[in-house]
Parts: C-alpha cells; sequence; structure tokens
C-alpha cells in the first residue's frame, strides 16, 4: 500500500487546503499524472503523483486544509491486491486460536460508518470556494442538491438573502496570506543563510543584434524575448560553476545535474511566485520561449503544477521592464543562489580604449557562503558574460570553451 501524501510546494509552504479530486478510488493512476487541486497561500496547484498504482482511497475530502506530509489518499502498487472484505487477519488459521463466533451485522450498523462519516452535509468545490469569498459557513447550511448538498445557487441564495453586505472578496485575505509567507521564507532566509552578493555590468550589443536578426519576418507570437537568453545563459554558466546550482539541506550542499530555474513572475493582483522551468540548459530556445510564456500564462491565471513549485535549483528574477538598474535578491531557500539581471539600457561604455554608447545589463548574484565562495561567484558572473557575448553559440546550445581559473578571494 502506497500513501500518498501533500507535497512541500516550497520552503514557505506549512499547509494546503485539498480543493478537488481528479481521480476516485478504483482509477488506475501513472507516475506525472495530476490528480489533485491544492490552494496554497500563493496558487492553486495542480498536484502530481510520482507512482503508478490504482487508487485504493481518499482520505481527504475537498474543502479541508492539511498539513504538508499528510497522507491525502493510499494507492495499491502495480501488482497489489486489495484485501477482501472480512478476510481474516495475518496470523489466523488452522494453528489460531479460535476466535469468537462474529456476531451478526444488522443493516442500522452497516448504515452507521458512512453516515458518521457524512455528518455535514457534502459541499461542492466550487460552493465552498465560493462561500469563503463570500464569508459564508457552508457547513451549517442545508442544500438542495443530492442527499442535500450545498451547491453554488445555494450559496449565491444565501448570500443575496443577508441584510449586512458580503464581506469583501478573499483576495484581500490571499494577499496577506502570500506577504505572511514570503515574508516567513525571506526572514528564514537571511535568518539561516550567510549571503554574498556580487555584480557585474555585461555589454549586450552583440545578443541585442542577434535577437534583432532573429526576430526579423517572424510573427509577433514567434518572437523571442532577451529574458529567454538570458535564463539559457544562466544555465549554460552553472555548468561551469556547478556550486550555485542545488540545495543546501541536512547540512550539506546537495548539487543538481539538471538547472530548473525558478523564475520570479509578479502576480496581477500582487505577490509573487517562482516556479520552475525545467532543463534550461537543455532545450532550443525556441521551446524556452513557449514554456516560458505559458508559465507566466498560468502563473497569473492560478494554474501551476506542483513539480513547478517544489523543484526549482535557482532562482533567477528579472526587472529589468521596470527600469530598475540593479536588484539584490534574497536566496529562497533551500536554493543556494540567486540571480537578477536589471533593465537594459543604453549607457556610455569604454570599448578599444573608447568611450561609446551602449546596451548594457546589470547582472547581480546572491549566493550562500555554505556552498561557495566569492571565486565561485566571479567566475559565474564573468561565464555569464562571455556567453552573452557568443549568442549564436549559445542558440545552437553549444558551451564555449570555459574560462581558465585564476586566483581569487
Amino acid at each position: 500500500m502506497i500513501e500518498f501524501k501533500l507535497p512541500s510546494l516550497g520552503a514557505d509552504m506549512d499547509e494546503g487546503t485539498l480543493l478537488t479530486w481528479h481521480v476516485k478510488p478504483g482509477d488506475a493512476v501513472k507516475r506525472g499524472q495530476v490528480v489533485a487541486v491544492v490552494d496554497t497561500s500563493k496558487a492553486a496547484v495542480d498536484v502530481e503523483i510520482w507512482q503508478d498504482g490504482v487508487v485504493a482511497e481518499l482520505l481527504v475530502q475537498a474543502g479541508e486544509k492539511v498539513p504538508v506530509g499528510t497522507a491525502l489518499a493510499t494507492l495499491l502498487a502495480p501488482g497489489e491486491v486489495a484485501a477482501p472484505a472480512g478476510a481474516p487477519a495475518p496470523g489466523s488459521g488452522p494453528l489460531a486460536a479460535p476466535a469468537a463466533p462474529p456476531q451478526p451485522v444488522t443493516p442500522q450498523v452497516q448504515e452507521a460508518q458512512p453516515t458518521s462519516m457524512t455528518a455535514r452535509h457534502p459541499v461542492s468545490p466550487a460552493a465552498r470556494k465560493r462561500a469563503k469569498e463570500l464569508g459564508l459557513d457552508p457547513d451549517n447550511m442545508k442544500g438542495s442538491g443530492t442527499q442535500g448538498a450545498v451547491t453554488l445557487a445555494d450559496i449565491e441564495a444565501a448570500a443575496a438573502g443577508r441584510v449586512t453586505p458580503a464581506p469583501a472578496a478573499s483576495t484581500p485575505d490571499r494577499q496577506k496570506e502570500m506577504r505572511k509567507a514570503i515574508a516567513a521564507a525571506m526572514s528564514r532566509s537571511k535568518r539561516e543563510i550567510p549571503h554574498y552578493y556580487l555584480s557585474d555590468t555585461i555589454p549586450m550589443a552583440a545578443a541585442i543584434a542577434w535577437l534583432q536578426q532573429r526576430n526579423e519576418g517572424v510573427a509577433i507570437t514567434e518572437r523571442m524575448l532577451p529574458a529567454v537568453l538570458l535564463l539559457h545563459a544562466v544555465a549554460v554558466a552553472l555548468r561551469r560553476v556547478p556550486q550555485l546550482n542545488g540545495f543546501y539541506r541536512d547540512g550539506a550542499f546537495q548539487p543538481s545535474r539538471a538547472v530548473h530555474a525558478g523564475v520570479a513572475i509578479s502576480l496581477r493582483g500582487g505577490g509573487l511566485v517562482a516556479p520552475a522551468l525545467h532543463d534550461v540548459g537543455d532545450k532550443p530556445l525556441a521551446q524556452l520561449m513557449h514554456e516560458l510564456g505559458d508559465l507566466v500564462r498560468r502563473a497569473r491565471a492560478g494554474s501551476l503544477r506542483s513539480s513547478e513549485m517544489s523543484d526549482p535549483t535557482i532562482t533567477v528574477t528579472n526587472l529589468g521592464d521596470q527600469s530598475v538598474e540593479t536588484v539584490f535578491g534574497v536566496i529562497y531557500p533551500p536554493q543556494v543562489a540567486l540571480v537578477g539581471f536589471g533593465s537594459l539600457a543604453v549607457r556610455p561604455w569604454v570599448q578599444d580604449g573608447k568611450v561609446c554608447a551602449l546596451p548594457l545589463l546589470t547582472a547581480t548574484l546572491a549566493a550562500d557562503h555554505r556552498a561557495s565562495d566569492g571565486h565561485q561567484g566571479a567566475l559565474f558572473l564573468a561565464e555569464l558574460r562571455d556567453l552573452l557575448q557568443q549568442p549564436q553559440i549559445l542558440a545552437e546550445n553549444i558551451a564555449p570553451a570555459a574560462n581558465q581559473e585564476g586566483t581569487g578571494t
């Protein structure tokens, strides 16, 4: 028997509310299949399962809030057969002590179990969500649905019949919870992680020229943004400096061979999430552009997947579109580094002994001193700068020759 537990969808998550199940007992499930939707303090997240099997029992019902690690359901492993009802317990048999004869089960006893499990009227997920927005308690209502189920229409009718105005929608509460979650994670980060910070100014003339040439004659929906080139460059640079890619857990750094870049995305109603783009260094730029656009859309629609929230190996934040020249981020635990990009702007620059106007970009690094030091951090920024001077090679997913290690502090 396999227990399917509520996963941690980020360092700032302690509990979640199950919104709906996509499976029922008896359904076969495959690894990676979305089986439930869980509401965190930041978004409604599609939760995937990571074992093949058959759903045996759903242990948590829609609308229940449970801590991370709570068993949500049980599954039968492939080939496992559920024990038939009334099967003898292990150790019973001819040599076991005779058991007392079973007592006849009356219809009243048979009906008692489901009645006790449904003492409250069932509430549809949509009705529970709407009731929360309106400040109503659906568990104390009598519904018009099957077996007294409370429906969305019942919630709307109850709200319309109230004399006092309904409380504000759930957005302010969600914003409050999100700010609390972000503050808790960042407070933990600054308290536990010995940060160090580095920055570098990167000439972007070659990268911008390559992007303009690549986007000529291409439909708007197929054009590539600088953000994708920057994400890919970060991933390739991390191959050379793996000390910045991974997690610090149980008193030790755990490097990650794959680069899953958490992309900081601002939400329309306020707040921030940083879901992962997976295997950023191993995909063509066009595919990354498509995946980035899809990720941003789903993040702002509140439709993310559990794998995107639980496994970023590094976070990248880009505030260039808001004219911020430099951003120094706070590491998101248990990651060990965060890369920041400011605005891309034409500024004075000395090149070949002459002052000229070039598009420049400030890249910053916040890193964990337990996993790396300033020398590795400087090597990473140097690799990043060099990669962006060779965009055509970067686009082909071929890493230029690594820099020779020099002395550092």
